[in-house]
């Protein structure tokens, strides 16, 4: 089973590398990352795109700022399966998450 985490943007280039490492650094593996970026005006794009460039299991989709409700039903239409979490750009998990 697929898990998708959807993870929606907006300024937060200063902790997306921590957050987004955070996750690619879980023992559960067979996962989807759906970012949202929700039109951010800082680095925040670009750090997403890097990271989905290195690994195949990050979508980024590059929005006009909306509010995070819409990005996250924008996530949400484009889940490959049923479970799902939703997390904010700033969010650090532990490894003992997923």
């Amino acid at each position: 089973m697929i898990v998708s985490i959807i993870m929606p943007v907006y300024n937060k280039e200063k902790y997306l590398d921590k957050s987004i490492k955070s996750i690619l650094n879980q023992t559960y593996k067979n996962f989807e990352l759906i970012i949202i970026n929700d039109g951010s005006t800082d680095n925040s794009s670009c750090i997403c795109h890097k990271f989905e460039q290195e690994d195949i299991r990050i979508k980024v989709i590059d929005i006009e700022n909306n509010g995070v409700s819409n990005a996250r039903n924008i996530g949400l239409k484009m889940l490959m399966e049923n479970m799902y979490s939703l997390l904010m750009g700033m969010t650090i998990l532990m490894k003992i998450c997923y």
